[in-house]
């Protein structure tokens, strides 16, 4: 399959937009910010289960720690990905869920999903036959 003439320009519009040492590049940065596999996790866990408190992502995301779930929930929270909602209650309860733009980025994550389950056994292969060549 060859990449068309329009994703050719797509891709080039992508490298040669508006990238400076004093500006930050749209796609870099949120590929950055919303490619590790934490943040993916949480997006969609909060996803499937709409809204849900810190301990829940905790127990749900397995190997995440304490601390990296807090400033994964923060830098989701500081982007608009995710809101948290504090209930003075006692003890005190917190529920993140996602906001509109989550939403958003959580088809593209599904997307990426379905990309990933009808091509696994092709990459499985190819890594199978790369391990080969180099031994």
């Amino acid at each position: 399959m060859a990449v068309s003439k329009k994703e050719m320009l797509r891709i080039a519009s992508i490298f040669s937009g508006s990238c400076s040492k004093t500006q930050v590049c749209p796609v870099k940065d949120i590929m950055a910010t919303y490619s590790d596999k934490w943040s993916m996790y949480t997006i969609l866990l909060l996803g499937q289960h709409q809204k849900l408190r810190f301990n829940e992502l905790r127990s749900a995301v397995s190997g995440i720690s304490q601390r990296m779930l807090a400033v994964t929930l923060r830098s989701l929270e500081e982007d608009g990905i995710i809101s948290r909602t504090l209930y003075l209650e006692i003890p005190a309860r917190v529920e993140y869920q996602l906001t509109n733009l989550g939403e958003s980025l959580l088809k593209q994550i599904l997307s990426f999903a379905s990309w990933a389950e009808e091509n696994f056994d092709e990459i499985l292969q190819a890594r199978k036959k790369y391990k080969k060549q180099k031994a």
